[in-house]
């Protein structure tokens, strides 16, 4: 098998999934055999949202010939990565290079896990929801957007309120009594907005 391992391992983190590795090759002589190409083994070692470390699959690209660097795609966003580069012939891999460590940024989140409407009175609705499953970074606030539905399905004005992110439940007053509400919910990270959970509700008729 090859005898030493790639040198000066570089990793340059282009956004929150994906990232670029490049290393020096290893002298011919070393590689003892026909050189078949570098071996990058990368895993993640937590997420920097979520102090959970979980059991860490390793995950492995293999860059054929003579190349020199190469593309890590789908990574996770506002993670910690460890990687390590080895050279390959025709009897197996050589020693790996050291650990490097990289931290991928923060990206928009998921969408938020679960959206409620409970407790409606006349004028009232109790709206109750749960965190993004995937923050992808610091949750900055939620937005949620309202409108009226009528009989005939037409939307009315939209009403847009920014929610800190720290609440989990909100009841919204001043509503119009015997109507149906559409409701549109999102989280966001200092990246932007993720994707919109969408739920209806109707105000009661009379008490």
């Amino acid at each position: 098998v090859p005898m030493v391992a790639p040198g000066n391992v570089q990793v340059h983190v282009i956004n929150s999934t994906l990232a670029k590795v490049h290393w020096d090759p290893v002298p011919l002589k070393t590689v003892r055999g026909h050189l078949q190409g570098y071996k990058v083994y990368y895993w993640k070692v937590q997420s920097l949202s979520r102090r959970s470390r979980r059991h860490v699959e390793k995950k492995i690209l293999t860059f054929r010939g003579n190349k020199t660097f190469g593309m890590l795609p789908g990574l996770e966003p506002y993670s910690s990565y460890k990687l390590n580069v080895r050279v390959v012939n025709g009897k197996g891999e050589g020693p790996a290079s050291p650990d490097k460590v990289f931290k991928t940024p923060e990206g928009v989140p998921s969408s938020p896990s679960f959206l409620k409407i409970t407790n409606p009175t006349l004028d009232s609705l109790t709206l109750e929801w749960g965190s993004p499953t995937h923050p992808n970074g610091i949750l900055t606030s939620y937005t949620l957007k309202f409108q009226p539905i009528n009989n005939t399905h037409e939307l009315g004005p939209l009403v847009e309120i920014r929610i800190p992110a720290n609440e989990s439940s909100l009841i919204l007053k001043n509503l119009n009594y015997s109507t149906r509400y559409k409701f549109y919910f999102n989280a966001q990270t200092s990246v932007g907005s993720g994707s919109q959970i969408t739920e209806e509700a109707v105000t009661i008729m009379d008490e």
